[in-house]
């Protein structure tokens, strides 16, 4: 089994790696935004907690729309198309900008109503300014995934990976520079987080746009040769990308609301939250870098009509994603205290971190698997029924239950958590089966293997 397996195994990890390490350099942007927060009082780490969830609840429907734009190069380039290839950049760009224009508008009607989710009225007006600074960072997030699915999708991971971890470094120091007012700069705080993420982004954004634009791997595949109804691409984008924008949407959606609903008990409960689900999400990024691997690779062998290929490059994900997390279980239930207190020292925090993280390593398995399954569903073009999976699980079991566990049955915060540890196991499960089920029942013609 092992034997079969290696060769995807090896594709992946060639193809996620960057993606992986590009992943950690965008979500670590977010750990040291949260990590020199927590050095302020608990309010504003609160106030960051509700801010960035109500952000990716609206932006991630752009990010996970842009998701499309890989496996529709990546499926392009193995038919031998590079003419579509170079239509499909220009079209990603297209995307990434109406994509941006929506989302502004949408974050501003709600930041100038963010009392609509009943908070802490200091979190809220802390949490209203730090919002309008990252919504200008939007249009050049955007735009640089864009391009970064474009490049992933021709099998060029590494450069967004470079790109990334320099902006993170840089982020860093702007973080020291406006957050503390350090250099002769003010103490802008919580403003300062935001502003120094949204300079990064900018960076990021025009540093990937020149390197696709001069270098010479990309050429053949940037080179418009013909209009083949080109808007239909655009289509395209949107008709895959939607669907997978929705699944996320509901997912973080789901998070988002778990963090209004604790916002409701107190800030430090919201405090708590917004540490744990920090660092769980270090290790999501791991795992939607293994996603988007085995996006690209089934997305590949669907290219050239490969069904072993396919069939088993999805399954090398699948084991790729849970190995990992159960790896990622033990360390959180095994240090827990020790990475709780790299963010905060505040009694109160650290003692319901603590024990969300340990709920954290349990579902730490079936976040991997199910977003592992949303990718290479994804490679196959299949979004529409993983879409409706998410929304059953998230929205039918996970917060309902949630909602009863908290404040019904006296569970708190934890009794949120486990409830979105029900959510994604259910997730986990349906999506994985899904993926054998519509694999096999492909009926392809064999061509070259990746072997």
């Amino acid at each position: 089994m092992y034997q079969r397996y290696l060769p995807y195994f090896r594709k992946i990890i060639q193809l996620s790696l960057p993606i992986i390490i590009g992943q950690l350099g965008i979500v670590l942007m977010g750990v040291a935004d949260v990590i020199m927060i927590g050095k302020l009082e608990a309010v504003h780490l609160a106030a960051a907690s509700l801010a960035n969830a109500i952000y990716f609840f609206i932006a991630i429907l752009g990010i996970g729309t842009l998701t499309a734009v890989s496996p529709l190069v990546a499926k392009s380039k193995g038919a031998g198309h590079p003419n579509q290839c170079a239509i499909l950049f220009k079209q990603a760009i297209t995307a990434a900008i109406l994509l941006s224009v929506f989302i502004g508008v949408v974050l501003l009607v709600i930041t100038l109503n963010i009392h609509w989710f009943k908070q802490n009225e200091q979190v809220s007006a802390l949490a209203k300014d730090y919002l309008h600074i990252l919504n200008i960072g939007t249009l050049p997030m955007l735009l640089f995934l864009a391009i970064k699915q474009y490049s992933d999708g021709l099998g060029y991971t590494k450069p967004s990976a470079i790109i990334t971890i320099v902006a993170l470094l840089i982020n860093v120091f702007l973080n020291w520079v406006f957050i503390y007012g350090n250099l002769g700069s003010a103490r802008w705080e919580l403003v300062g987080a935001g502003i120094a993420t949204s300079l990064s982004r900018v960076l990021m954004a025009v540093s990937m746009y020149v390197y696709v634009k001069i270098q010479s791997q990309y050429k053949a595949y940037l080179h418009l040769k013909e209009h083949e109804n080109d808007r239909e691409y655009l289509v395209q984008i949107f008709k895959i990308g939607i669907p997978s924008g929705l699944q996320y949407f509901f997912e973080i959606g789901a998070f988002a609301f778990a963090a209004i609903m604790i916002g409701w008990i107190n800030e430090f409960a919201l405090a708590a939250h917004q540490v744990a689900i920090n660092i769980a999400s270090v290790t999501y990024m791991i795992a939607t870098g293994i996603s988007a691997g085995g996006s690209i690779a089934v997305g590949d062998a669907l290219g050239r009509k490969n069904k072993k290929d396919l069939i088993d490059s999805g399954r090398a994900a699948l084991i790729m994603g849970t190995v990992f997390m159960g790896f990622c279980a033990l360390i959180l239930a095994l240090f827990a205290p020790q990475i709780i207190g790299l963010y905060t020292h505040d009694e109160k925090v650290v003692y319901m971190a603590i024990y969300l993280l340990y709920i954290a390593a349990f579902f730490q398995l079936s976040d991997g698997i199910q977003c592992v399954g949303l990718g290479i569903l994804r490679g196959l073009g299949d979004t529409k029924i993983p879409t409706f999976i998410t929304i059953f699980a998230y929205w039918v079991i996970g917060i309902p239950l949630g909602y009863v566990l908290c404040f019904h049955f006296n569970f708190s915060l934890y009794g949120v958590w486990i409830a979105l540890l029900i959510g994604l196991s259910v997730s986990a499960w349906l999506l994985s089966t899904r993926f054998l089920k519509e694999s096999n029942s492909l009926d392809l013609t064999y061509h070259h293997s990746v072997e």
